[in-house]
Order: C-alpha cells, then sequence, then structure tokens
C-alpha cells in the first residue's frame, strides 16, 4: 500500500475530536480504503510525531498531520487539507485557506481548540 498522500492524528478521547473525525472518516471512506488518506488516534502512539517535536498533549490541543512530502501540518491547516481532499467540502478549503482569510481561520480554530482542550482535562479525558 502507498505511502498516504496525508496523515491524520488526533484524540480519540475528545468526544468533539472523535465525532468531527468520525464524520470525515465516513465522507473520505474510498481514500481511507485506498490509503491515501489515514486518520490515526495519537493515544497508542504518543511518541509518533516526537520527531516534528509535537508532544502527546499538543495533539490532544490540536489536529496535527504529515503530508506525503513529510511535512507537518497543525490546527486549522490539517482541517485545510481535510477538506480540500472531502468531496463536496473544497469550497471550505478554498475559503478557510485563502492567504486573506487563513490568519483568521487559524486563529479562530486555535481559541477553539483551547477551549476544547480545557473541557477535555475538567472532564479527565486525558
Amino acid at each position: 500500500m502507498p505511502k498516504p498522500e496525508l496523515t491524520v492524528w488526533y484524540n480519540t478521547r475528545c468526544p468533539v475530536c472523535d465525532a468531527g473525525i468520525g464524520r470525515q472518516k465516513r465522507r473520505l471512506i474510498e481514500a481511507v480504503k485506498a490509503g491515501r488518506i489515514a486518520f490515526r488516534d495519537i493515544n497508542p502512539e504518543p511518541q509518533a510525531l516526537a520527531g516534528y517535536g509535537a508532544s502527546l498533549e499538543d495533539v490532544r490541543r490540536r489536529l496535527h498531520a504529515t503530508d506525503a512530502d513529510g511535512r507537518l501540518l497543525v490546527g486549522a491547516d490539517v482541517a485545510i487539507a481535510v477538506w480540500a481532499t472531502t468531496p463536496g467540502e473544497g469550497w471550505l478549503a478554498a475559503l478557510f485557506g485563502n492567504p486573506a482569510i487563513r490568519p483568521l481561520t487559524r486563529l479562530a480554530y486555535d481559541r477553539f481548540a483551547d477551549l476544547l482542550y480545557a473541557w477535555n482535562r475538567r472532564k479527565g479525558r486525558w
């Protein structure tokens, strides 16, 4: 099987993250089956992104992904890459990934991710 074009690392212990990735997996079923995109739970592989300087807590806080060239994507950039791959969601990637809008997309994603991370910690979802 070829190396995935995008490998998304996420936290299955976060119900919001797990549901969102579950939705994307269903929308991308053919790409997942073909091995073009992979979704991986960081919890059983906490050191998976250590070579990039990303810790388990970093991935629990924000989505991380690696592309086919081995580059690390973080946060909103992961969401944009997934939207660009998802049938019917390319417009989201074009809108929120637009160079003029992307800084605001990153800011909004980061604030939401911070709130979600704090909520998960309060609920004991490590």
